[in-house]
């Protein structure tokens, strides 16, 4: 199955506008993006008269521009539905950053993010470990987000899409330098996480026992991922890498952490990336405390 055929099959529905009226069955000069298929409200605000939703068309466009960017193509995606379309592609293996030898790869990942009534429709550069699987979008990094105009017809428009994702991917030499910074960074693991989440509660209760489950998930989460990639054990003051550090509390955020509805891969990563405490982890992750 190809690509496209994928993506289809993912989104078997349109997007209707659709007016919204009054509890008395007046007319209202508002309207609603509602599926097709399902009946359900997909924009989380209302909309006028003149607004245009994207369609299933117009995602498949910035994904056939994605194909046309990257060196080999889009070679997989990954789609999830909420509130919008969600797309994250997969470049050819070509395009890799080994972070320490072979054993801790670093591959580029497309984020296509179309959501409906207000959100904009954009794209941006993410990062995907092989060892975590962890998927992230660091917030400081110039040049791997834009946005894109949201009007109809974006298949027509493949020379502007094809020139923004060139853009957008031309910053994965930026993503890979903020990973070798962190990477040179070494910092004390338990000052980077009271610096994140605080300190521990002095008052045993559900609080506290909050605080230390999570400083032991995130530890152990480290710790694995440090013997998987053939790193030295950490020794007992538990200095690590900023990289090391920011993947613990991303990978935690991302995987570990509960979520209401059980949502699936694409979401967590979004949600992770959108996550006040993986972008404090970045900023933390770039500082050398060591």
């Amino acid at each position: 199955m190809s690509v496209e055929e994928f993506v289809r099959e993912a989104f078997p529905f349109a997007v209707e506008k659709r007016r919204l009226f009054s509890p008395d069955g007046e007319k209202t000069p508002f309207y609603a993006m509602f599926r097709d298929d399902t009946g359900e409200v997909v924009s989380r605000t209302m909309v006028k008269s003149n607004y245009q939703g994207h369609t299933t068309d117009d995602v498949l466009a910035v994904v056939e521009a994605a194909g046309e960017v990257f060196e080999g193509g889009i070679s997989r995606a990954w789609c999830a539905f909420n509130y919008g379309h969600y797309v994250v592609c997969q470049p050819s293996r070509e395009h890799r950053y080994e972070v320490y030898g072979d054993d801790d790869a670093v591959f580029p990942r497309l984020v296509i993010k179309a959501g409906y009534g207000g959100k904009a429709f954009s794209v941006a550069l993410g990062m995907y470990r092989d060892l975590c699987k962890n998927l992230a979008m660091p917030s400081m990094v110039q040049g791997i987000n834009r946005r894109i105009i949201h009007t109809s017809g974006l298949r027509g428009k493949m020379d502007d899409l094809i020139g923004t994702l060139s853009i957008v991917a031309s910053g994965w030499e930026n993503l890979t330098e903020t990973i070798h910074r962190m990477e040179m960074n070494h910092i004390h693991l338990a000052n980077f996480l009271e610096s994140l989440y605080g300190p521990e509660p002095e008052r045993s209760g559900r609080a506290q026992t909050e605080h230390r489950k999570r400083t032991e998930a995130i530890v152990s989460r480290l710790i694995s991922e440090r013997m998987r990639s053939g790193r030295p054990d950490a020794d007992e003051r538990m200095i690590v890498t900023g990289w090391e550090a920011y993947n613990a509390v991303q990978g935690y955020v991302q995987h570990d952490s509960s979520r209401r509805g059980d949502p699936d891969y694409v979401r967590r990563a979004i949600m992770a990336s959108n996550n006040r405490f993986v972008r404090r982890a970045e900023t933390l992750a770039l500082q050398v405390t060591a």
